[in-house]
């Protein structure tokens, strides 16, 4: 447990002290993004682009996260425990790709829908069983939505004409 804090620590500092704009939290065993990290991360917050917490035990993230990190564009939360996403997820104005993959959401997460500059959604091994399609084609710059691994009954899918490519 220490080393995971201390990881989480250099990693921190590093991107504070360098000016980085993209925060590496991945396989630091977090079950939930640390408060304290909003107040070290207040002054370089709006120019972090991309952020990465694969592979923790992440269960929820709060709606401060997004309204702290509001100019993300890539946010992979790959390999968590997440069974949903808080509305707060629609503020992110400038989001292109988000990595949901092996998570626990069993529907799709509608709060993405509202994500007007999204490109790619992965949402590869999760339990959804259905499709926003309509919504979806209404997304001007969608090109990508990965649902491999999902229990997607595709004969009872009413797929239409895509607008975008479609992983299954």
């Amino acid at each position: 447990m220490a080393e995971a804090v201390a990881r989480v620590a250099r990693r921190v500092n590093e991107v504070v002290e360098n000016g980085g704009h993209h925060l590496d939290l991945s396989s630091c065993a977090l079950n939930a993004f640390p408060t304290g990290l909003y107040l070290a991360m207040k002054s370089v917050a709006d120019q972090i682009y991309s952020i990465s917490l694969a592979n923790n035990e992440l269960k929820s993230l709060t709606g401060k996260f997004f309204t702290t990190f509001k100019e993300l564009q890539e946010l992979d939360l790959e390999g968590n425990l997440l069974a949903r996403l808080p509305g707060e997820v629609s503020f992110l104005t400038n989001l292109k790709v988000i990595n949901l993959s092996k998570n626990k959401l069993d529907k799709f997460p509608d709060e993405l829908t509202k994500v007007q500059c999204i490109e790619s959604i992965n949402l590869e091994a999760n339990q959804i069983k259905a499709i926003p399609v309509e919504t979806l084609n209404n997304l001007p710059h969608l090109l990508l939505v990965n649902l491999k691994l999902n229990p997607i009954n595709k004969d009872n899918s009413n797929l239409g004409t895509l607008k975008f490519e479609l992983a299954m």
